[in-house]
């Protein structure tokens, strides 16, 4: 037996610049813990299990954060998935509401980072032999060579330059990406940048791995964020149907022998996985890409949400830089993509990001959103990726 499980509270902090604010990772919980749970109308004592998400502190901080919530001695479950680790924390409040293990749920992911960009994951400073990824940055060297650049924007400035190549996609449609987020972001308050820029000035700025510039980037960040999972029961015995968003829809995926055949990066950044995550989603859900209307998406470079329209299906394969360029993925086209501003803009806390995306839906799909408010918005679709790899792909239905 299963049951529909839904979303009736969410949570979040700004998201900023690491070092700006004096406070630890389990302030930030606290502070998108206890506005999930606000958000919602439940107190602490009525979850009955947590799933905490985070890359970059050590084993059990998920206690310690969730602590400062409430010590009611309930298992907390300590989760990494790279950058996909806050809809991991998501999906696995999910499965155990469907599955009848708990009717309540609480989701959070945080992070706490060093400034400066993420290195390769490997055992020291440019190590890279001990890295999960290295089969990945394997396929990227025999390639293009490996350069003094940061990882993680090389491998994804070469899918970009492949995708240039093979597509003919412009530098200035990737730089359209940046804009229409960074444009987007000056309406959120819980962003970590609120400046709007052209796409001139996002060609003109800093250089980070040709052709990606700065302003391209998803920028290292502190932050954290919650949701609430609960079951059709928790819903009707507690009133919350008013609050109430369903997880129509969860997916997710890990690398295939097709992330590394092609010697692609296209491939190797996770296209295929996230192809794969969108494809059960939608056949679990019964929806199809024509039924969403508003998308958060893993934009941790501007080429990779052109990548993620042609997994999604919004596109044809090649031809999603002509998407951006034709503004269909912003308000007034087809759908409005990363309207928060996306990770370019709003900012990438990894472990924080995928419940990020989820809060940012649930108060689309409320009519929530204030000045970013998508008209009319009922499905949502969230996707988060991280390397190594793992896509996961989330419906939301407002009924």
């Amino acid at each position: 037996m299963t049951t529909k499980a839904y979303v009736v509270g969410v949570g979040m902090t700004r998201f900023e610049k690491p070092e700006t604010r004096d406070w630890q990772y389990w302030d930030m919980v606290k502070e998108a813990g206890t506005a999930a749970l606000a958000d919602a109308g439940v107190p602490y004592a009525r979850v009955e299990q947590a799933a905490v998400g985070y890359c970059f502190q050590a084993s059990t901080a998920g206690q310690r954060a969730v602590y400062e919530l409430g010590l009611s001695g309930i298992p907390v479950y300590n989760l990494n998935n790279n950058c996909a680790t806050g809809s991991t924390a998501l999906m696995t409040a999910r499965q155990f509401v469907e599955g009848g293990i708990a009717d309540c749920v609480l989701a959070v992911g945080f992070e706490k980072m060093s400034r400066g960009s993420l290195g390769g994951g490997g055992s020291g400073p440019g190590d890279l032999t001990t890295s999960p990824v290295a089969r990945h940055y394997g396929i990227m060297a025999a390639g293009h060579g490996f350069e003094a650049s940061p990882p993680t924007a090389q491998i994804f400035g070469n899918a970009a330059r492949e995708h240039m190549e093979r597509y003919g996609t412009t530098e200035a449609q990737l730089a359209a990406v940046g804009a229409k987020n960074h444009r987007h972001s000056a309406n959120n308050p819980n962003a970590q940048f609120q400046d709007v820029y052209t796409v001139d000035e996002i060609l003109a700025a800093k250089t980070v791995h040709r052709p990606l510039t700065k302003l391209q980037c998803s920028p290292t960040s502190d932050g954290a964020a919650a949701a609430l999972v609960v079951s059709q029961r928790f819903v009707d015995e507690h009133g919350l149907r008013d609050r109430a968003v369903e997880i129509a829809g969860q997916a997710m995926t890990t690398d295939t022998e097709e992330s590394f055949a092609s010697g692609s990066c296209i491939d190797a950044v996770g296209r295929p996985m996230s192809r794969a995550a969108a494809r059960q989603a939608f056949e679990r859900s019964g929806l199809g890409i024509e039924d969403v209307d508003v998308v958060e998406l893993h934009d941790c470079f501007s080429v990779n949400e052109l990548l993620t329209y042609e997994a999604l299906g919004m596109c044809e394969e090649g031809a999603s830089g002509k998407l951006v360029e034709s503004g269909a993925t912003t308000y007034g086209g087809s759908w409005v993509v990363n309207p928060s501003g996306g990770l370019i803009s709003k900012g990438h806390p990894l472990g924080a990001t995928g419940l990020a995306q989820a809060a940012e839906l649930v108060w689309q799909l409320r009519g929530e959103a204030g000045p970013r408010q998508v008209a009319g918005a009922r499905v949502g679709l969230a996707h988060n990726i991280g390397l190594g790899g793992a896509a996961v792909v989330t419906l939301l239905r407002r009924s």
